[in-house]
């Protein structure tokens, strides 16, 4: 294999076990990239990253024992040189021009998708592989575009974003969790479409699904959130 054949090698570091299994998996996912590791805590993914080589963090910004802006900050200082992503749930504008001096190339907020991180990933492989091939000011500017710009992702045919979000907000506040047809009448539509964007926060690793029994006839499934972290 050449250099230019060898994949990208992604260190995970999230706290939540469950959160950082399904971004492991994700990764896995997109051709070109590999997951080297995972840590769950700073101290751990400096231990990985001392004796394994790795190109990309997917790195969560709220880990137990340390921010993790002050985490790249540290890694930087003691020479390593692996891009970022940050994986975070806030909002904070000044967090993310913090982040840019850092190596923090993209920001994903929680919760997304697979199809969401895949873009990333994707336009991040476009831009690690122009890196040191530029021959003038057009193709870096292409280059960062690319970077800086993503799209939103697609959603399955006939799911809006929209009515997603009514879904994720009412599932995430229901800790006992709902029925497809609990969330149909919270939310206010069709049984069959309540259990279609159930099924699609399922596919994408955002809830998880067990069988409600004690009830006369063929159980009934219910839909639980998957925290994914802070």
């Amino acid at each position: 294999m050449t250099d230019e054949e060898q994949p990208i090698r992604v260190l995970v570091v999230e706290d939540d076990p469950v959160a950082a299994d399904a971004h492991v998996m994700y990764v896995g996912r997109v051709p070109g990239f590999v997951a080297v590791g995972k840590a769950h805590t700073g101290a751990e993914a400096r231990r990985i990253l001392d004796r394994t080589p790795v190109d990309l963090l997917l790195l969560d910004l709220h880990l137990p024992d340390v921010h993790g802006l002050q985490l790249a900050r540290s890694l930087r200082a003691g020479g390593h040189h692996a891009d970022v992503i940050a994986v975070t749930s806030a909002r904070d504008l000044a967090v993310v021009r913090e982040g840019v001096s850092l190596g923090v190339v993209q920001y994903v907020l929680k919760p997304f998708t697979f199809a969401t991180l895949r873009d990333r990933l994707v336009r991040y492989a476009e831009f690690h592989a122009a890196a040191g091939e530029a021959s003038g000011q057009d193709e870096v500017d292409r280059a960062l575009a690319a970077l800086r710009a993503p799209t939103p992702a697609a959603l399955p045919k006939g799911l809006s974003a929209p009515t997603l979000r009514r879904v994720t907000d009412t599932l995430r506040e229901a800790p006992d969790g709902l029925t497809a047809a609990g969330l149909a009448e919270t939310v206010g539509i069709s049984r069959i479409t309540a259990r279609r964007y159930l099924e699609h926060l399922v596919d994408t690793g955002r809830a998880a699904r067990s069988p409600l029994y004690g009830q006369v006839g063929r159980p009934e499934l219910v839909y639980r959130w998957v925290r994914q972290g802070r």
